[in-house]
């Protein structure tokens, strides 16, 4: 039996770390010989109790600020095999999350980091942290080549501790008839809503266009429960503010509620595009770009790191950050013209089958051996 360790946030937590170490935790655990051990970091936001699914146990919870509880973590993650961390500046503890360090340079097993966010312009206490993470790791994984050159280029990490594992997605095929909302087509934004996600940009370009050439904007999703703490609803109110101001409340939907797995894929298998109007260039990952391209969506995104990755080679279009116009061209592009939808359900397919979850966590099961020749050898 295969041990294996993971240092993250977890279920019922929302956020892309914990679901993406729910997903590849059951994924690795999935034939009932392995087992996953989860400590799980607080990120002070409230969440309840974890309920893991079969072979998964949560074996302790990660404070920030608290000493003897990095301690006992990294003791508690030293019983196994490999140990799987979430790295992400804004869940640890201690300024840009260095508290991690001590965990990572007291756990004994042989340590993965998976680097969430790569940033090419980081502060100068962002790069130390970063550095020191990568240093101490036996094994970094990254998701795209755009990050894997950062990595290797600006933080020196040797190919033989480097490996690329694109964001795994649900092989599950999503519903063939979807829901019937809506006359007119249908634009989706869906996951945790908070500033950056770039909304309201998306909504400024309804109102570039005529009324009768304007789909349905639907944003579906939660407000992230750390913008909540720190700022309650204020961004929604702004959207919906500026719907009204700009006289297209009519086009647009906020629904804030919490969607299941089945709920979501039936809104996603009605939408006609999926729009990723995010502010940020540096993106590394995007979870909801992976899964929409995977469920065959036609993507109109931003020229983050991982979209101009995944839209390569067809299925959407790339746009400029903060350009209303330019997101409101690309929308009628793609209404105007079946070509781009032939093109995204041509890769779906494929993309699904090659990143799906049980594919990723063979790829992370394949680590042990290399991980542990590397680790020899350091």
């Amino acid at each position: 039996m295969t041990r294996f360790g993971f240092l993250s946030t977890f279920p019922p937590t929302r956020c892309g770390l914990a679901t993406f170490t729910d997903a590849l935790a059951r994924a690795l655990v999935a034939d009932g010989r392995d087992e996953a051990l989860v400590v799980r970091v607080d990120d002070l936001v409230p969440a309840g109790a974890p309920s893991p699914g079969p072979g998964i146990r949560v074996i302790g919870d990660l404070h920030p600020g608290d000493g003897l509880g990095r301690s006992r973590a990294a003791a508690a993650l030293s019983q196994c095999d490999m140990v799987i961390v979430q790295h992400e500046f804004g869940i640890y503890g201690g300024a840009d999350g260095d508290e991690v360090i001590d965990v990572l340079e007291r756990i004994l097993s042989t340590r993965v980091v998976v680097l969430h966010t790569v940033p090419a312009d980081a502060t100068p206490h962002q790069r130390a942290v970063l550095r020191r993470v990568t240093d101490v790791a036996d094994v970094v994984v990254v998701m795209t080549h755009a990050a894997q050159d950062i990595i290797a280029d600006q933080y020196a990490v040797p190919t033989s501790r480097l490996a690329l594992i694109p964001h795994g997605v649900d092989p599950r095929p999503w519903p063939v008839e979807p829901l019937r909302l809506a006359s007119r087509p249908v634009m989706l934004t869906w996951g945790l809503i908070g500033p950056g996600k770039g909304i309201e940009w998306g909504i400024r370009a309804l109102a570039c266009m005529e009324p009768a050439a304007r789909p349905v904007y639907r944003v579906l999703g939660q407000t992230h429960p750390k913008v909540v703490k720190e700022h309650g609803e204020k961004y929604r109110d702004q959207l919906t503010g500026l719907a009204a101001d700009l006289r297209v409340s009519a086009d647009v939907e906020l629904d804030g509620r919490y969607q299941d797995t089945d709920e979501l894929a039936a809104q996603v298998a009605s939408a006609g595009l999926v729009l990723l109007p995010y502010d940020s260039t540096e993106q590394a990952t995007s979870g909801v770009l992976a899964e929409a391209a995977a469920a065959g969506k036609v993507l109109i995104a931003t020229r983050f790191p991982h979209a101009m990755e995944l839209l390569a080679d067809g299925g959407g279009i790339l746009v400029g950050h903060r350009r209303p116009t330019e997101i409101a061209r690309a929308i009628q592009r793609v209404l105007g013209d079946p070509t781009y939808a032939v093109a995204a359900k041509a890769s779906a397919q494929d993309l699904a089958m090659a990143n799906s979850w049980p594919r990723a966590a063979e790829r992370f099961r394949g680590l042990l051996t290399g991980a542990a020749l590397e680790r020899a050898a350091r």
